[in-house]
């Protein structure tokens, strides 16, 4: 590879990885998440739109899921101190995997989707959480059966295969309490994030 080459590889790589959006600063409040990144807030009206779910819900589940890292990836996995492989192929926001991902792509015509984009991936979210409630029956609402489907698939919810892992049960319930967090959090800041930038400008 020539030196001018490799000065092209080097800026490209640079440039990408600063264009990559760092997670909120304050992931408890979904308000100063919106304020911070304003294109997550159309992203999640669109997913809504969209798929019916509300916004807390899916929210709630990324932050458990990634606490917004773009390129998540569960933790590898050693044999003694030899790295043998991660746990799963899941990736990105949503921890999304690639055999799901790649029926929800399929289903949705949506070929483009990246799992490291925040509107695609909370798309993906909005996706299974419409199937999870046409499925099983479990109110988009509810977060707490959302995220037990979401973790055990829907087959496991079915199962109930979550009964014999209490320690997942506890995590849905803490799911479930911040996705109520971020519902009331949301009515209070809603009407300012729909407001439009000049409104905003002056009178906020």
């Amino acid at each position: 590879m020539s030196m001018h080459s490799r000065l092209i590889f080097i800026f490209c790589v640079l440039f990408l990885s600063g264009c990559a959006t760092p997670p909120p600063k304050n992931p408890d409040n979904i308000c100063e998440i919106f304020f911070e990144h304003r294109d997550w807030y159309d992203a999640s009206k669109e997913m809504k739109d969209n798929w019916g779910t509300p916004i807390h819900v899916p929210l709630a589940m990324m932050y458990q899921e990634s606490s917004f890292k773009h390129n998540a990836e569960p933790p590898m996995q050693y044999f003694w101190f030899i790295p043998i492989g991660r746990a799963s192929d899941a990736y990105g926001y949503a921890q999304a995997k690639t055999m799901t991902w790649d029926d929800y792509q399929r289903e949705t015509g949506n070929s483009w989707a990246d799992r490291d984009d925040f509107a695609d991936a909370l798309d993906f979210m909005g996706w299974f959480t419409d199937k999870t409630h046409k499925i099983n029956g479990v109110s988009k609402w509810d977060a707490y059966g959302q995220y037990l489907n979401y973790h055990e698939g829907w087959g496991g919810y079915k199962r109930k295969s979550y009964n014999q892992k209490p320690w997942l049960i506890k995590v849905s319930r803490k799911v479930d309490s911040r996705a109520k967090q971020y519902a009331t959090q949301l009515h209070g800041c809603q009407e300012n994030l729909d407001s439009s930038w000049l409104w905003r400008l002056f009178f906020t």
